[in-house]
């Protein structure tokens, strides 16, 4: 079996969340918290959410 991340088609801002609970097999709203969580307590969040936007090939 050959996984690939790529952008998801059931997307809210960009698709990337729902590409990274597709790769891991989750639900996407649990990837959205973790995602918002580490934007909020973090900050770094939104940079790696702007870079997997722009790597993550499209569904």
């Amino acid at each position: 079996m050959n996984k690939q991340l790529k952008k998801s088609a059931d997307k809210r801002i960009a698709g990337v969340c729902g590409g990274v609970a597709n790769y891991l097999d989750v639900d996407p709203t649990v990837i959205r918290i973790v995602w918002l969580c580490a934007i909020i307590f973090g900050g770094a969040g939104v940079l790696a959410y702007l870079i997997c936007w722009l790597l993550m090939p499209e569904a």
